[in-house]
């Protein structure tokens, strides 16, 4: 994520939302579709499954279900040092 941290989303997610559309798709069922399509792509490759994710899924598809393992930090020296800045008038009180 954008402030560094990392969250946990179950792969049977992922791999349902690949299996229903390409059941529609294809016409299959979704669970053909899931065990004989999505399911072996998947643990044949772990890529496939942040590609599906990254490319066909948004965050609001598992946002309700992610876990935050690991919380951001800001790093306000780099936006210090490297951020933009604008300077303002502020009006005497």
């Amino acid at each position: 994520m954008p402030d560094g941290s990392k969250w946990a989303i179950p792969v049977h997610v992922i791999a349902m939302n690949r299996a229903v559309y390409y059941a529609k798709n294809d016409g299959k069922t979704i669970e053909d579709s899931l065990n004989n399509d999505t399911v072996p792509l998947f643990e044949c490759d772990d890529f496939e499954i942040e590609d599906w994710a990254a490319n066909n899924m948004n965050w609001s598809d598992v946002e309700h279900l992610a876990i935050c393992i690991s919380k951001g930090e800001t790093d306000y020296e780099e936006g210090w040092c490297n951020g933009d800045k604008e300077i303002i008038e502020i009006p005497a009180a």
